[in-house]
């Protein structure tokens, strides 16, 4: 791929593409024109008259002069050897070279013809127009390498932990198996014990493959499963015009300089630029948030319409002739010629920025720091261990105790090894990688019922840590469907979508149909279907869609749903279309003429739809909606139509007006529904004749906007609960922005609204002070949305961004948790995700949090279990190996291993499978910077480690139990009394907080309950059949019920525990109690800038209430 050294004014291929905005045009048009319009490139390999950059350019930066300086369409096609009416020549081989100079000649040379066309030289590009893919790249992402299932299994061995274990593993098999072969120990009895001891350092191998192969396939599965979800075909055939003669072409040997048609339904393949066309309109939402249609028009047209620029924030776009690859044609046709292509085009580029690598969750940079903690604590114990057996041993060879036959010594020096290395190994939390995987494949399965597919395992954790949520609005907060959401039809007839129970007067839009008469609403069906160009479009899988101008979609659907009408298609079918005006911006309206039947002459109705404020004002006459013969109608009958209609008053038009302004005031568009009968119809009649002569009847006005998702209110309420911050980050214009985020609870007082350029200005210190009260963030390009996540993150803020356009992809791939729609997501947005909501709602997200939460509350209950067992059995080893004689630990490494691994495999699944209860959005996320430990958790390890090991010690050194003369017998209590003290501090640690309820729940988890059993029942077995491996003997009752006591007074010394107050072992509680209430007030915001900082922006605050699209204080109670 070609490129140019000078990056300071053109983004390179890898970067992503900013679109110009009507607010950054004249900034842009300052800082590119000059360059753009003197630099002549010098690229002796490159033909063309421009180069890469400046062709990638034009649509980015919505460029008008520099297509005025180059001659227009005419001088683009030109510069690149094309024809804005024959296209490419199929053949073209050893291009002449073509300067901007020859472009700007006054005397113009006539255009190139192709009338020799003839058939390709090869059916395939990648054998022709070699020149012009050097210079400006191929329509052809370049290819990832899938990552194999071996790669995923490295990648997972990268964690620190599992590096600690494999070591520790390879020291334990290591000394096992030295051990084994040099040593002969046996029983109490007399019998061999069988050499086991490298059963510990293979049984730790063993669950590092597990954990790495769990982790790995669940997350190969995982992607198998996100592209199969995402499968189809990308290569597509598009229409284009090569040597003169239309042509269809796959989408992958698109070229620069091609000339491409688009009709309703496309998907614009590569950027370019408009040449003609009639009444064009994309939907640039996915691309760009822009939830209006946005016109298109020849450069000039459009050049003309970008001077004054003074309608930025109305609610319609202004019109450019650049069309974005990735958006989609909903009304019109067109043809254009292609600029950009592959990684140089708008959707390339935010796919190649997708390319990131991804970064550690808080919980393994928490877990890795845990690891080396860990490895220093073992290392240290083991050194202590090691200095005291030393000196011990020493003493020893002085005093002459013990042997100095150098065979003994070197026996003796490596049992003292071998014990140390015992300290190390146990020290290490062998199941605690593996319970992390559990939790997380756990928790990822029973996401899915909740329509949440999680493609990265990690990213289910994060989200319960989540403290801001940026959410796109159009798709994902909203339905990106226009709706009518309320109306008036005749004066008196309002209806309102969910209205409040105080308005009786409102009509709830469900019951519309069976309120209305029968000839009203057959009249107005008659209006709404045949008044409309939409049409139904039935895809290749069989998917039925309508394809058309949203706002007519909308009355559609009204009219389907609310009305009772028959099928648009058929109602059409019964009267003649005499004649059709399309909606223009001079008329602003659209009238379809039909020819109605009757016994006598026909009847021409002119049905008008179009600004209510214009057509209010040429009405003369308005449907009455309660005239006594309604009621004598039959809804079958031949008067089906016959509607009765009355004069327009004044106090009519001042309702009306009055009932259009409310309605603006909610940022709802307002459309009339017009109509006027005529006796004949002359076919050179103008449609503005009609609407002048100010004889149209009124039938009623509609109220349109993007519906909000069901739910997403309770949703965002639930997360504000939860203390995450939700935001609107869109680039749809401000007006409607925050009318969505007023309805969604997400501005609110106090809150600011603030467009992406005045974002992108702010200062670092600025934009600090902005972000704890930014709520909505409209006019927003994908780099100000990546902009804000970045900002977001430096302050330590965890981030989740929701998206389903191609605009959200950088968004989403920056953020700590990516949320895309599994139904209206496009593959870009999928793609930066790393989790699918199946069903595209927000409220899913929800589920999430809990379900995220609820796998960090598993793994740190895991932990205190687990951490409780490595500090008793480590402080356990450490005084039976001083103290013995033998200088070895009163647990042998066959005991620990069932405790250390086999037990907390266990416990690690039933831990896990604690469904999420509705308290955990009760509590505030935990920040990134928070312990993974916290003092609660401490308390706990730290008190039933000291229990567990005073009881121990007590039984083994004290003779309580009187089995000085039975060391066996001892030993095997010692050690079923250490497992029964886990397995009911298991049942303690479902809780790690201060609440006593310890059982709440309990009998919900199966898992828990089964795998407390088979616990119980593994060390009877183990304890009266495990004799010669596990070197134990049987016990009597006494002993079962001593054991089994001493193990279940672990839950009242839970008790007692949990109710010494943590400020005993916090270093200063004022000091968490002030942050705590300053996370409450700003949310975590407020922690990033100093108390300075928030007192100048208060002070702001007071002083500055901005307004317009720049700042905006919300003052609504």
């Amino acid at each position: 791929m070609r490129g140019s050294d000078e990056q300071d004014s053109y983004p390179s291929s890898l970067e992503l593409p900013e679109l110009a905005t009507p607010e950054t045009s004249s900034t842009l048009k300052a800082s590119l024109s000059a360059e753009m319009e003197i630099l002549q490139h010098i690229d002796p390999a490159n033909p063309f008259a421009f180069s890469l950059e400046q062709m990638t350019s034009i649509v980015d930066h919505r460029h008008f002069q520099f297509l005025q300086h180059v001659g227009g369409i005419e001088g683009i096609a030109k510069g690149l050897h094309s024809n804005i009416k024959s296209g490419l020549d199929w053949n073209e081989a050893n291009l002449a070279y073509v300067r901007m100079f020859d472009l700007q000649k006054e005397n113009k040379q006539p255009d190139e013809s192709f009338f020799d066309a003839q058939f390709p030289l090869s059916l395939h590009d990648s054998e022709t127009f070699t020149q012009r893919r050097q210079v400006f790249g191929s329509n052809v992402l370049p290819t990832v390498e899938e990552v194999t299932l071996l790669q995923l299994m490295w990648e997972s061995f990268q964690d620190k932990t599992l590096i600690l274990l494999t070591l520790s593993a390879m020291v334990s098999l290591t000394v096992g198996i030295y051990e084994d072969i040099h040593t002969i120990e046996y029983d109490s009895f007399g019998n061999k014990i069988p050499g086991v001891k490298w059963v510990e350092g293979v049984a730790i191998i063993i669950a590092v493959v597990l954990v790495v192969v769990v982790g790995s396939v669940n997350d190969f599965q995982k992607e198998k499963q996100f592209r199969s979800l995402n499968a189809k075909k990308d290569d597509r055939n598009v229409s284009a015009i090569r040597s003169g003669k239309p042509v269809l072409l796959s989408v992958y040997d698109v070229q620069v300089g091609d000339i491409l048609k688009l009709e309703p339904g496309d998907i614009v393949c590569a950027d370019g630029v408009f040449i003609e066309g009639h009444n064009l309109k994309c939907d640039e939402s996915a691309a760009t948030g822009e939830s209006d249609a946005v016109r298109k028009l020849t450069w000039q047209e459009c050049y003309r319409y970008q001077q004054p620029q003074q309608h930025r924030d109305s609610f319609h776009s202004l019109p450019d002739p650049f069309l974005i690859s990735g958006s989609k044609i909903i009304e019109g046709i067109c043809s254009y010629i292609v600029t950009a292509v592959g990684p140089n085009s708008f959707h390339g580029r935010t796919l190649m920025a997708l390319r990131t690598k991804d970064e550690n969750t808080p919980l393994q940079d928490k877990l890795d720091v845990l690891a080396i903690s860990i490895a220093k604590c073992g290392l240290g114990a083991a050194v202590f261990l090691l200095s005291m057996l030393l000196i011990r041993s020493i003493v020893g060879y002085a005093t002459g105790s013990l042997s100095s036959v150098p065979s003994d010594v070197v026996s003796h020096i490596m049992q003292i090894l071998i014990t140390t290395v015992t300290v190390i190994v146990v020290a290490v939390p062998e199941g605690l990688p593996l319970a992390v995987t559990l939790a997380l494949a756990y928790a990822t399965q029973r996401m899915l019922k909740d329509n949440n597919l999680v493609r990265v395992l990690a990213a289910c954790e994060t989200m319960g840590n989540a403290t801001t949520i940026c959410s796109d609005k159009t798709g994902t907060l909203t339905q990106n469907r226009m709706a009518v959401v309320a109306g008036t039809f005749g004066s008196s007839f309002r209806f309102l979508k969910d209205p409040p129970a105080s308005r009786t007067d409102l009509i709830d839009i469900n019951h519309v149909k069976s309120k209305i008469p029968n000839a009203v609403r057959n009249f107005i069906n008659q209006a709404m279907a045949v008044n409309s160009t939409a049409f139904q479009n039935t895809n290749s899988v069989g998917d039925t869609s309508l394809v058309g101008n949203k706002t007519e979609t909308a009355m559609l659907n009204f009219a389907q749903d609310h009305m009772g009408s028959e099928p648009f298609e058929l109602l059409r079918t019964f009267w003649q279309v005499e004649a059709v005006f399309p909606f223009s911006s001079s008329r602003k309206a659209m009238a379809t003429v039909i020819r109605i039947p009757t016994e006598g002459a026909p009847i021409y109705r002119v049905h008008l739809k179009g600004a209510s404020e214009l057509l209010l004002s040429k009405c003369t006459r308005i449907v009455s909606m309660h005239d006594p013969s309604y009621h004598y109608q039959d809804a079958h009958a031949a008067n089906q139509y016959d509607i009765s209609t009355r004069t327009m008053t004044v106090e009519n038009k001042s309702r009306m007006s009055k009932i259009i302004q409310s309605y603006a005031t909610r940022c709802l568009r307002t459309l009339a529904i017009c109509y006027q009968d005529f006796d004949s119809w002359p076919t050179h009649t103008k449609i503005e004749q009609v609407i002048e002569g100010s004889g149209l009847t009124l039938l009623g006005i509609v109220g349109i906007e993007d519906p909000l998702r069901s739910g997403v209110t309770q949703a965002v309420s639930a997360c504000q609960r939860a203390g995450v911050f939700v935001r609107m980050v869109t680039g749809d214009n401000m007006l409607t922005a925050k009318s969505i985020a007023r309805q969604c609870g997400i501005y609110s007082y106090g809150s600011i609204a603030m467009d992406g350029p005045t974002f992108r200005k702010l200062s670092t210190t600025e934009r600090l002070q902005v972000l704890p009260r930014l709520s909505v963030l409209a006019r927003s390009s994908p780099e100000d949305k990546r902009l804000l996540v970045n900002a977001l993150r430096e302050t330590g803020e965890i981030v989740a961004v929701t998206g389903d356009g191609t605009n959200d992809g950088p968004a989403l791939k920056a953020a700590d948790v990516g949320f895309s729609m599994g139904i209206a997501g496009t593959e870009v947005a999928k793609e930066a995700s790393s989790i699918i909501l199946m069903d595209d709602n927000f409220s899913s997200i929800v589920r999430a949090i809990s379900w995220g939460r609820c796998v960090n509350d598993s793994v740190k209950k895991f932990l205190q279990f687990q951490l409780t067992i490595n500090i008793t059995a480590v402080m356990l080893t450490i005084f039976s190996a001083i103290v013995s004689s033998k200088q070895k630990s009163v647990l042998s490494a066959v005991q620990l291993l069932w405790v250390n691994l086999i037990m907390d495999t266990f416990a690690a699944l039933a831990l896990a499978t604690d469904p999420p209860s509705p308290d955990l959005l009760d509590r505030l996320p935990e920040a990134r910077t928070a312990p993974l430990i916290d003092t609660c958790m401490w308390k706990m390890i730290i008190g039933q480690s000291i229990y567990q090991l005073g009881v121990i010690l007590v039984l083994l050194y004290t003779d309580i139990l009187h089995l000085s003369h039975d060391l066996a017998t001892l030993q095997t209590v010692i050690f079923t009394t250490f497992v029964f003290c886990q397995i009911f501090n298991e049942v303690n640690c479902r809780r790690i907080d201060n609440q006593l309820n310890i059982f709440k729940g309990v009998y919900q988890n199966k898992f828990f309950m089964l795998i407390f059993s088979i616990s119980v029942i593994g060390q009877v077995v183990i304890v009266c059949y495990g004799g010669t491996a596990f070197q134990t003997v049987r016990l009597s009752k006494n002993h079962w019920f001593l054991c089994v006591l001493i193990g279940l007074a672990s839950i009242p010394i839970g008790v007692l525990i949990r109710l010494v107050p943590d400020t005993l072992l916090q270093v200063s509680h004022r000091q968490k109690a002030r942050l705590h209430i300053e996370h409450n007030e700003c949310n975590a915001y407020e922690l990033a800038t100093c108390k300075e900082q928030q007192s100048t922006a208060n002070a702001n605050e007071d002083q500055h209430p901005y307004q317009g699209g720049v700042i905006n204080w919300s003052r609504m109670v």
